[in-house]
């Protein structure tokens, strides 16, 4: 089977944060009459028995999602880990990677997350001025204090930790500020992701928080041009990792960069697996793995059908750019712009993907040329 990572949502779209930004927090209403908050264990082990299952590599990656997935509690991820060590075989292994806003992280925490190899992501939108702006607790104070707590106490634990930032209308202007604030904390793994809300009412088609298109292809430029000269090799940032993988002929490990997506559905508390996390709706509710296999579900013809209109729906216009290859039209969430003829379904982002990339490609041809000799 071809390769897939799923969203496990253990306890939902439950929070102990109330960011303003948050697409998931609303999701909650999905499961309003189930009472569930957590998802229940002989659920959990079902889940982790079928994963295992449609996995064909050695190494079983699971990756816990929320809300906040946290707050399931330690003891319920203890009894993950002893779910998995029951049902792999001897020949393979789980890894597992749990995104959290880290304030609920402690010395307990940390000794489990180390013992049992967990990979974090830690969302941290920059210096405190950038992050408190969206990132607050559900009293409205700032989350940065603790949020950057959390961090250190991984990093004081050596455990692998990518620092998710996301890129806004606020921090979009300062991008070497961002960046070597996470280089003054030794961060060794970026993720920038782009904030885009589509508005259906109102003169503008994106909210005020949007990060602007061509703004955030600048902030990606100026921090490539630092990077490149100084931190080769020292600091992973995801979309340069996935512009230089072009150089070396590999296909793209980020769904928002492959031809056609549909390989990292969303495994609700109740057991219900939407397409995406950007799609948990009705309408993209393929089915449950209590009555179909995960395998079932991921090779149905309505999640291929999903996966597939990201390629068949790419306007001609994307079809001739010099840098498809690196970009093939996005995530087709933000897919909901017109190119300069009218043509509909151009990706939101487009003017600053275009932008980088071309910024970034001689740069990636010098790679690729050097690895050919």
């Amino acid at each position: 089977m071809e390769d897939f990572q799923v969203f496990v949502k253990p306890v939902g779209a439950s929070c102990n944060l109330a960011c303003s930004y948050c697409y998931y927090l609303a999701k909650s209403e999905l499961l309003a009459d189930s009472g569930l908050h957590r998802m229940p264990g002989d659920l959990l082990e079902m889940y982790i028995v079928q994963h295992i299952e449609a996995s064909t590599e050695p190494t079983v990656f699971f990756s816990w999602h929320g809300g906040e997935p946290t707050l399931a509690g330690l003891d319920y991820f203890r009894q993950i880990t002893e779910i998995q060590k029951k049902h792999l075989p001897p020949d393979r292994f789980a890894l597992n990677g749990i995104q959290t806003n880290g304030t609920l992280l402690n010395d307990e925490w940390c000794q489990f997350l180390k013992k049992e190899n967990f990979i974090v992501g830690i969302s941290l939108d920059g210096p405190e001025r950038f992050h408190a702006v969206n990132r607050f607790r559900k009293d409205g104070k700032s989350s940065f204090n603790e949020v950057l707590r959390g961090f250190q106490l991984l990093q004081s634990y050596q455990i692998p930790c990518e620092i998710l930032c996301v890129v806004h209308a606020q921090n979009v202007g300062f991008p070497l500020e961002v960046y070597r604030f996470f280089k003054s904390l030794k961060a060794g793994f970026i993720t920038f992701l782009p904030l885009v809300e589509k508005q259906t009412s109102g003169e503008k088609m994106v909210s005020e928080r949007t990060v602007p298109a061509k703004a955030f292809g600048e902030f990606l430029c100026a921090i490539f041009d630092e990077w490149k000269t100084s931190d080769i090799g020292t600091v992973k940032i995801q979309i340069f990792e996935e512009a230089l993988r072009t150089a070396f002929g590999l296909e793209h490990s980020l769904c928002i960069f492959k031809p056609a997506c549909g390989r990292v559905p969303v495994i609700e508390r109740n057991g219900d697996f939407y397409s995406c996390d950007h799609f948990v709706d009705p309408a993209h509710r393929i089915g449950n793995i209590r009555y179909s296999t995960l395998s079932e579900m991921l090779e149905s013809p309505a999640q291929k059908a999903f996966g597939l209109a990201k390629l068949n729906t790419l306007p001609e216009y994307c079809m001739k750019c010099e840098v498809r290859n690196f970009c093939n039209g996005a995530c087709p969430k933000d897919r909901f712009d017109e190119n300069p003829e009218g043509e509909p379904g151009l990706n939101y982002l487009c003017e600053g993907y275009k932008l980088f990339f071309n910024h970034c490609k001689p740069f990636v041809e010098v790679v690729a040329e050097v690895w050919r000799r």
